[in-house]
């Protein structure tokens, strides 16, 4: 059942209101802050796709968008997801001919993290993203097999220790490796710690990974905060 679904259902019993403003919503988000969200997209969000990690970047991570990740994480609003990996989708259609097919896989959270929010927003996000573009969907070709800290307070080497095997192949990819390149999806791109650790799991495999696509990454000096 897809979230898109389950708000239409909602919407003929209530009064949908906006996760960011409260105002009256006939969508995920008001009018008013589906604008403000727009005007967050970067003008050439495959500015960084080249070098060994090409990434896609929808939008810079600070004020509305900033607010709608954090509600989407920590206030419970999963369908926040489903919108941004709309925007993600049609950011990667509005660049894809220059761009090759791939399979996606998400950054997956900790199953302990997971559990205790109720759903992980890269898969969600993901899962927006592949009725977008149409690509294959492999919800479970990474496992988070390593419980980690948060990555800002700790120095380079110090988040490389931290990532170190804090993945393993997930079992999409344990019996049939793919033969697309494959695309990771996360909400945030920050220090890239977390992505990169995924990346060398896949390629221990002999899956090569094409590139990286997130809804949002900072300017200036980078933290993660997964």
């Amino acid at each position: 059942m897809s979230l898109g679904w389950l708000r239409n259902f909602r919407s003929l019993f209530l009064i949908e209101v906006c996760p960011l403003c409260d105002r009256p919503a006939e969508e995920i988000l008001c009018r008013a802050c589906e604008t403000q969200l727009q005007r967050c997209r970067l003008a050439q969000p495959e500015a960084f796709w080249q070098g060994e990690s090409p990434l896609l970047v929808w939008g810079n991570y600070g004020g509305i968008l900033k607010r709608a990740i954090a509600a989407m994480k920590y206030e419970n609003h999963p369908e926040i997801a489903e919108l941004l990996g709309e925007f993600l989708g049609r950011a990667w259609l509005d660049v894809s001919p220059s761009l090759p097919k791939m399979v996606v896989v998400p950054v997956p959270m900790n199953p302990e993290k997971r559990k205790q929010r109720g759903f992980d927003q890269a898969e969600l996000i993901a899962r927006s993203f592949c009725r977008q573009t149409g690509f294959p969907l492999k919800c479970q070709g990474l496992q988070r097999v390593k419980e980690t800290q948060p990555l800002f307070d700790l120095n380079p080497q110090e988040r490389e220790l931290m990532m170190r095997d804090a993945f393993a192949l997930g079992k999409d990819f344990q019996k049939e490796r793919s033969r697309l390149p494959v695309l990771l999806v996360d909400d945030l791109y920050t220090t890239g710690n977390t992505v990169k650790a995924g990346a060398k799991t896949l390629s221990r495999a002999g899956i090569r990974v094409g590139g990286i696509a997130a809804v949002a990454s900072p300017r200036g000096k980078a933290t993660d905060k997964r």
